[in-house]
């Protein structure tokens, strides 16, 4: 039973929020700016029993550590195959050319296909079903990946892969921004998204110790890696299906009057999400003729190319300062753990500010500054070492920033679901382009190229800052047509005049 409607007592913590909440349901012209409709339910303030702080603390506890989990597995099964190449993958495999490079390109493909498609089947199904299903897939070809015998094979499981784990990302970042209001939600983005950071210095430390496991039980060491990490997957996914999260209005670890309370500060925030109803093509139609998601695209596409690059090449650019392959593995931990550091500092600091844009651009010109160090120093080892850990802090912490602050600016689960999933997929058609910027050996061709795009990405954000501006200058002096219905109102989403888009 929902809790009562009280007046907060004076001077608790949470005084705030809940007089943003009761605004918001009682309709008062203050919480217009927020983008709500003017006949909410009644008014629903936090519980008794408990206060927002502790509230958003036990969403964190049961919502964050699964995310983080899912897409860490879901990373390193996807990057693991650059340490198989440290062991020998090609010769075994007897790849040659850019066969390997082939190998890597053909992930994308349902990868970037299935995006938005996952996302509406994530809305009908239900987070834990879906994404943990995904995972035990993409687990299980993972550890069919240790088994392959040829170029078709690896061919075949690359592409399963990218099948099954087209939906971790936008999935995830879709669920956490349905729980989550945007002041607060780009620390949760940015830890989640920085278990890529985490998969990367773990997937180094972890593949030094299964290629030592080399020719154990007959097979390479590189098989190994595939094997043991797919098997960890499998089994973590079997776990999900049990216990992972689904939507607000799915939470059974919540109490109805806490899960009343939740959904009115959303409210509050970003309007009614329109959780009832299904995701129809003429949704995605409506979402794809805004401009401003084309942007949003063109940011995260900007930044996939030298992400990307890193990811799957950093141990080959780290091999060539001359290491052994134990070694190799392990130099190529530090500039994932700083990147780790490096980005919940970053994400701390835009929450603080409530500001996205200039800790978008701060980073991204951290890892310019590293690229321009390797095209032109070529003969101190040191140096150049550093310079891979300003490009792989400033990427891996400017990525989670633009995803949220895109994804947090669409109003609705409709508009949040396709404009997150678009995002994600159209920006990954720059890993493939990613997949062929180091072909033979040629760095410095794949510095240049990494460096156009991140500028392509910085110039993105830009116009997209532009834009938002210009839009919330055009709704300050923009009124709802008269006897608009609420439905009509809540299908804006946030084309509302009563949205404001944050910068």
């Amino acid at each position: 039973m929902a809790s009562q409607p009280q007046v907060p007592p004076p001077g608790p913590p949470h005084q705030d929020e809940e007089k943003a909440a009761h605004r918001h349901h009682t309709g008062s012209s203050s919480s217009s700016s927020l983008g709500i409709t003017p006949t909410a339910p009644a008014p629903v303030t936090c519980p008794s029993h408990t206060t927002p702080r502790r509230l958003t603390t036990k969403i964190d506890l049961h919502l964050v550590p699964f995310v983080i989990i899912l897409y860490l597995m879901a990373f390193l099964d996807r990057v693991n195959i650059a340490n198989a190449r440290a062991f020998g993958l090609e010769t075994d495999l007897g790849l040659s050319g850019t066969q390997f490079n082939t190998a890597l390109t053909i992930f994308f493909v349902p990868y970037i296909l299935f995006e938005i498609p996952s996302n509406i089947l994530l809305k009908k199904i239900s987070p834990r079903i879906w994404l943990s299903g995904c995972c035990i897939g993409f687990g299980f070809i993972t550890m069919m990946q240790g088994l392959v015998q040829n170029y078709a094979g690896i061919l075949t499981t690359r592409f399963l892969l990218g099948l099954f784990e087209c939906g971790m990302f936008p999935g995830c970042f879709y669920l956490l921004g349905m729980w989550y209001r945007r002041e607060e939600a780009q620390k949760r983005f940015s830890l989640f998204f920085s278990s890529t950071s985490l998969a990367g210095a773990f997937g180094g430390l972890l593949a030094s110790g299964l290629g030592s496991m080399d020719y154990m039980r007959g097979y390479r060491g590189w098989r190994w890696i595939f094997l043991i990490e797919g098997a960890a997957t499998v089994v973590i996914g079997a776990i999900f299906l049990f216990t992972f999260p689904g939507f607000v209005e799915e939470a059974t670890w919540l109490r109805d009057d806490e899960r009343d309370y939740i959904k009115a500060r959303l409210h509050a925030d970003q309007g009614h999400s329109a959780a009832e109803r299904s995701i129809t093509l003429k949704d995605v139609g409506k979402v794809m003729s805004d401009y401003k998601v084309w942007l949003g695209g063109f940011m995260y596409f900007g930044i996939i190319v030298p992400a990307y690059s890193y990811a799957y090449f950093s141990p080959t650019i780290v091999q060539s300062y001359g290491y052994d392959k134990i070694q190799t593995q392990l130099h190529s931990v530090p500039p994932w753990a700083v990147a780790f550091v490096f980005a919940m500092v970053i994400a701390t600091a835009s929450d603080w500010l409530k500001h996205r844009f200039l800790f978008t651009v701060l980073p991204i010109c951290i890892s310019i500054s590293g690229f321009a160090i390797l095209l032109n120093v070529h003969d101190n080892l040191p140096v150049q070492y550093a310079a891979l850990v300003l490009i792989c802090m400033g990427m891996y912490s400017a990525m989670p920033i633009q995803v949220c602050w895109f994804n947090m600016n669409l109003g609705g689960h409709h508009r949040r679901a396709v404009g997150s999933a678009w995002q994600i997929g159209f920006g990954n058609i720059g890993g493939i382009i990613a997949t062929y910027s180091f072909v033979g050996g040629d760095f410095r061709k794949g510095y240049i190229i990494c460096v156009s795009f991140i500028c392509l990405s910085a110039l993105s954000c830009i116009i997209y800052a532009v834009s938002i501006m210009a839009e919330n200058r055009k709704k300050a002096n923009q009124t709802l047509p008269e006897g608009m219905t609420e439905q009509e109102k809540v299908e804006l989403g946030d084309l509302n005049p009563d949205f404001k888009y944050m910068l």
